[in-house]
């Protein structure tokens, strides 16, 4: 074993150490301090952890799983999704690697990107999830980096993942394969068929063909279309019928970021057809999942025909939503839902995957390294300005290090109450986490908010004109 990996195993206790006495201070702390003014000192201080700690999570991914999709970072050896390497992490780490000005990494992950990376190949792929995470991060990066090798192989990539769109409704297959071209997956929800868009659009700008953001807007409307009566969508979806398969309303997975890209594809396209199907569906969300219980706000579940509550339940993946209020203007009701999603963090010192909000019991003990609330706290910070989003990040951050770092990464949690790890670092660590928790503490200058739009796996892309 290399002297530095043994010498940072050493360390690793210290680190936690250090990290749990900061969490204490947070804690400790006064209500009023920690409301309180944050200086430029304790925001660079902070800023600065980030970025080291996510060079402790990237310099392991290089030491162990170099070239492949993942790190396991408890038995350090690497994962491939689909048995072979698509270069998951190194593309989706790429633009915060670029955000941080860690240049050396940067150029290193570009340089295996350009030379390394092939979708030539024959294995059948999850086209939501490769869209979010490698069209989305070759995009933002070939944005940012005007490295012309990565806008060739998103645009090969997009050419491979078109056949998804040739179902019988416009609603996408689930898979496609690589180099033939079979689909296959009637099984879907929408979030997959309604979170395209984004992706697709910018593809479209900059190759100059059409067709890419013609087919993800249909996918798009023709989800929007089968909207129940009362304006409500269900989680489950039949791409091939068009049925509903489940008639379970929310905001968490398998919705969450077909509302997002409503609003988002208004945010980065000017397209008014988005900005109307937003306007109905939050309406339709904040008459039905909206749930005031002991004057606190929160979102639970229910029937998507008849509105009736069927589950009180909010989690990891919910908390998002307080960020597309507070993105779509609506700050009040996204204040008090942040504080529900906080609320919820605190009840282990880490956020569970999902929290019976009605009994205070924790449903889903798993933590995945999720960002969702961090991704809401940076935007309430940067539209509000209001402090006391920097010092709940700063108490998260601290709680996050606590509890998933380990000599070779950060990992997963199998359950949040006994803080038990699993042997799992998923790319959106690096792509999102990691950079929400940057975003909040850096300088305003690092990312020009008002000039792009994050894709659900924030990966920063161009606005057209801002709105």
């Amino acid at each position: 074993m290399p002297v530095d990996r043994t010498l940072g195993a050493l360390l690793h206790d210290a680190a936690i150490a250090l990290a749990c006495i900061f969490c204490l201070t947070l804690v400790a702390m006064p209500a009023a301090a920690q409301t309180g003014k944050f200086s430029k000192v304790e925001a660079a201080k902070l800023a600065g952890q980030v970025k080291r700690e996510f060079l402790h999570a990237w310099t392991n991914y290089e030491t162990y799983a170099w070239g492949h999709d993942e790190l396991r970072p408890l038995s350090r050896t690497a994962k491939d999704w689909y048995g072979q390497p698509l270069l998951m992490t190194p593309v989706d780490a790429l633009d915060t690697l670029i955000i941080m000005h860690l240049d050396g990494e940067a150029n290193k992950a570009r340089k295996l990107i350009d030379t390394k990376l092939s979708f030539d190949r024959d294995i059948s792929v999850k086209n939501f999830e490769i869209t979010i995470r490698l069209l989305g991060g070759l995009l933002s990066s070939y944005e940012m980096s005007n490295d012309p090798r990565l806008l060739e192989l998103a645009h090969d990539l997009g050419d491979r993942l078109l056949p998804v769109f040739a179902s019988p409704t416009g609603l996408p297959y689930v898979n496609v394969n690589l180099r033939t071209g079979a689909v296959s997956g009637t099984d879907t929800n929408p979030a997959e068929t309604g979170s395209l868009i984004l992706e697709f659009c910018t593809l479209s700008r900059l190759t100059g063909n059409p067709v890419y953001c013609a087919k993800a807007k249909r996918a798009l409307v023709e989800t929007f279309r089968r909207r129940s009566p009362i304006g409500l969508v269900g989680d489950g979806l039949d791409a091939a019928t068009g049925k509903w398969t489940s008639p379970d309303s929310h905001v968490s997975g398998g919705i969450d970021s077909y509302l997002e890209y409503q609003w988002k594809c208004w945010k980065l396209l000017g397209d008014r057809d988005c900005l109307d199907m937003w306007k109905a569906s939050i309406a339709a969300v904040n008459k039905y999942d909206a749930d005031e219980r002991g004057g606190e706000l929160w979102y639970g579940h229910v029937d998507m025909n008849t509105g009736r509550r069927t589950a009180t339940e909010w989690g990891a993946l919910d908390a998002f939503f307080p960020g597309l209020l507070a993105f779509s203007g609506d700050i009040a009701r996204a204040r008090r839902l942040q504080d529900s999603s906080f609320e919820m963090w605190n009840v282990t010192g880490v956020e569970p995957e999902i929290y019976n909000y009605a009994t205070g019991k924790i449903e889903d003990p798993h933590y995945e390294l999720r960002p969702e609330i961090v991704e809401s706290t940076y935007y309430l910070w940067r539209l509000t300005g209001d402090p006391k989003y920097r010092r709940m990040g700063a108490k998260m951050f601290a709680d996050f290090v606590a509890a998933c770092r380990v000599p070779y990464g950060y990992a997963a949690l199998d359950d949040v109450v006994t803080k038990q790890k699993a042997d799992r670092m998923e790319s959106f660590a690096f792509a999102e986490t990691f950079k929400y928790f940057y975003l909040l503490f850096a300088p305003r200058t690092a990312l020009d908010f008002d000039r792009v739009v994050f894709n659900t796996e924030a990966h920063p892309l161009k606005r057209l004109a801002p709105q």
